[in-house]
Order: structure tokens, then sequence, then C-alpha cells
């Protein structure tokens, strides 16, 4: 194991009343003890106090061979991604590029069901069923999850997008809703997406984190275990895709989780948009994406979509988190904004998921986090 402390005095600091955060060494003890719980290989872990990361560690293994899991080991980001992406845009919102509520129509040369070649499909999703609702489409109902879509495409038995409700009208997890965007942003606006993000990633120091595969990657990379114990190799992603393509090390998202929560490279307006309630969340739990709605006195009212994240208030006050995950991968992040705190999990394992409730709330307390919702269980 090999870690990485930085500031580790703020962890004997006066806290706020309710929660002290635990000393590394017993953060340390409590991922051990999940990886043995779960069964899980590898798991590595960050966390942010006062905006800044106090600790930053990695437990476990990266490959069947053996090989140490370390803080700058690659793993797959997931939809850690999406936030990265939110990110991204509401950067390019500040530089007057377009707003939130700026329809795809206004970003596109021709209309959004006219692109249905092979390639573009391929790249991105296959928009050619589409009827004229497409045009109510903005930013602001992608990163919100409320675009109409299914998660994605090829889940519809013609494999290609239909609306499944108007935009904008509820919550419904769509990764080609995300990838529709970056579409409108790079056919339309002429913004590298890829290109874009890896300017933020310099700026904040984030030297191995991508959203497209780097060969430099190779060398100290993650493989991934499934919920049967099964190693599968890393996925060598060769294009950007908004919905999921990064790669990132625990110490570079550290970095990110803390200059956003300070709110670093965004303007303040943007920033508070990012947290703010913007659609409430009307589900019993996140999937499967399309079920239906609660009745209005059994839904959530802690519990809405922000930009790129969900935001909830519980004990601590307003937090926000984003979770990732794929058969091999399990990652969560969560944040309150009262103490600039979060927690990072990124785990090359699907079986350590099971133990990220129990983490978080050992790392920073009783917070409300939805992981009822967010998992489907109770």
């Amino acid at each position: 194991m090999r870690r990485w402390f930085i500031a580790v005095l703020a962890f004997v600091s006066p806290m706020a009343p309710g929660h002290n955060l635990p000393a590394p060494s017993a953060i340390d003890a409590e991922v051990a003890r999940v990886m043995r719980d779960t069964g899980a290989k590898g798991l590595a872990i960050a966390v942010i106090d006062d905006g800044k990361p106090v600790h930053v560690a990695a437990q476990g293994v990266r490959n069947a061979a053996g090989d140490p899991l370390q803080v700058d080991t690659i793993m797959y980001g997931a939809s850690l991604t999406k936030s990265v992406f939110a990110y991204t845009v509401m950067r390019q919102v500040d530089a007057g590029r377009f707003t939130l509520d700026t329809s795809i129509a206004d970003m596109l040369p021709q209309p959004l069901p006219s692109y249905a070649s092979a390639d573009i499909a391929d790249r991105y999703a296959d928009w050619s069923a589409l009827d004229e609702r497409w045009r109510r489409i903005t930013p602001r109902f992608v990163l919100t999850h409320s675009t109409g879509f299914a998660n994605f495409g090829f889940l519809e038995p013609d494999e290609k997008l239909h609306f499944h409700f108007d935009p904008g009208a509820r919550y419904a997890y769509s990764g080609d809703g995300l990838n529709t965007l970056q579409f409108a942003m790079e056919k339309g606006k002429g913004i590298d997406v890829g290109a874009e993000a890896a300017k933020i990633f310099n700026e904040l120091g984030m030297s191995r984190t991508s959203l497209i595969w780097r060969a430099d990657f190779a060398g100290n990379l993650a493989d991934g275990w499934d919920g049967q114990g099964k190693v599968e190799p890393h996925d060598e992603r060769s294009r950007v895709r908004a919905a999921g393509s990064m790669d990132t090390t625990i110490a570079d998202f550290a970095k990110f989780a803390a200059a956003f929560v300070r709110g670093d490279g965004l303007t303040r307006d943007s920033r508070a948009e990012m947290v703010k309630p913007q659609l409430a969340i009307t589900t019993k739990s996140q999937f499967p994406t399309l079920q239906p709605e609660l009745p209005p006195q059994q839904r959530r009212k802690d519990l809405a979509a922000g930009i790129g994240v969900v935001v909830f208030d519980g004990p601590q006050g307003r937090g926000f988190f984003k979770g990732g995950h794929n058969d091999t991968t399990g990652n969560t992040w969560v944040c309150i904004e009262k103490r600039k705190r979060c927690v990072a999990i990124l785990s090359n394992d699907v079986r350590a998921e099971a133990g990220f409730p129990q983490l978080v709330r050992f790392v920073l307390g009783d917070t409300g986090v939805p992981f009822d919702w967010e998992y489907g269980t109770k």
C-alpha cells in the first residue's frame, strides 16, 4: 500500500459539532475492513477537507499478477466522467459559447435526426427516429438527465433513441443524453470536448487523467474484477465519450474534487448553478432508468438533479454526489458544501460498492447521501 498524506494536522483540528474526521490510520483500517467484507481486490480513497486533499491512499492489487494498486495507478472513472463533462460545459457557458438554456437546434447547422451515418451512431448515438421534440433539448436538460431518452439507444428494440417523455419533464438517467450534447458542441460549435477537458486537467495538475486512452497509461494500469470475482482487462477507450470514457487516478481525482468544491475555474454563478436543485427526482431509485414516478406524497423532498451531480439536503446541510459503475468498476464521490469536505472512492472491483455507504459514513459522518436511491436498496 502506498499513501499520500497532505496537511494531516487537519484531522485533529476542531471540527463542526457532530463529526470529526477520523485519523488517516483509522480510515485505512476501515478501507481494509470493507475490502475483507466485500472481497474487493483494490480500493483507492481520497478525503478533502476545507477544499484541500488531506488523505489519499490505495490498498490491494491492480491486476491478477498481484501488482499493487497505487495512488497513481490508472483506474476507470466510469460515470464520474459526467461530472467532469458538466464542469467542462460550464466553462464554455462562462466563455459565452452558449447558455444552459440554448436549444441544441441553435447549436447544430442541420436537424439532429439528419445525422444518421453509421460512424455518427457508433461514436455518439442514433437520433434518426426522433420527432420534433429534439428541438427542446438544452444543455440544462441534458445535464439534469431530463432529455426523455433511455440510458443508451442500444437498449431500445431498434437501437435508436426515442422520447419516453417530453424534454425537461422528469429525471431519467441517460448517458446518450450527454453524448448528444457532446455532439452538438463538437459538430455545431467546433468545441473539442477532449481537448477542453485536457486543458482543465493540465490546469489542475492532473497529469494522469484523460477522456481518451493514452499509451503512457499502460505501465501502471488497473484491471477490474466483476461480481463473480472474474478479472477483466482495462478497456483502452479510443474515443472521447462524455458519458463515461475518463481514465484517472485517485491522486488526480482528488485534485479535481478539491477544485470543484472550492469553486475554482468557474464564475460564482456557474458554480452555484451546478449544485443548485434543478429538477426534483421522483423515482424510488436511480435504475432502471425509465421506472414509473412515485406518487407525489412518496417522493423525497431532499433529492434533486444538479448540473452533472445529484444534490441532497441532510444533517450537515447541502451536499452533492456522483457515482460511477460498470461490471468491474465501483466509484463514488460525495461532498458536503458547508465545510468543503468530500470523500472520493475508486475501486477496480465492483464488489466494493456494497461497502461504500458505511465507508462514506465512517469518514464524513451522517450526511444523508441517498445511497438507497443510488443503489436501489434500503
